[in-house]
């Protein structure tokens, strides 16, 4: 794969990191067991998207834990990151496969049901990114 494909398949995974920190931050604190859900989910399932690996040799998917941990020790709002991950989606919409989609979908879900379930806040937002991915 070329250089710049690989570059682009990192900062989809950073920004699917922005997106799922901005879902389990949602209402304004991030619990563990949406941290724990998120780790389950990019080791069974990210993992396989592809074989790219980062400049270091660890899979790429594990851009998102990375990108998700920095937001966390930085506090970032929710919409914020939220906004970011919505930019980035609309000048890279080709690096959004169905299969991407639908695995950002149910691992947002997943996320935002792993403490207690949805909250009203989580689920405005995966209102939100339904709606972004639908256009």
């Amino acid at each position: 794969m070329l250089e710049s494909g690989k570059n682009q398949v990192n900062e989809l995974y950073q920004n699917l990191g922005r997106l799922f920190y901005a879902v389990a931050m949602a209402d304004h604190s991030v619990h563990m067991k949406e941290m724990e859900k998120l780790n389950e989910v990019v080791r069974n399932h990210w993992l396989d998207v592809d074989d790219i690996e980062d400049e270091y040799g660890t899979d790429s998917a594990f851009q998102i834990i990375s990108v998700f941990d920095w937001l966390l020790e930085y506090q970032k709002e929710s919409d914020e990151t939220y906004e970011e991950f919505e930019a980035f989606y609309m000048d890279h919409k080709t690096l959004f496969t169905p299969k991407i989609k639908k695995l950002a979908m149910s691992t947002s879900r997943a996320i935002a049901s792993a403490f207690y379930g949805s909250n009203k806040s989580e689920l405005v937002l995966l209102g939100r990114l339904q709606l972004l991915f639908d256009k």
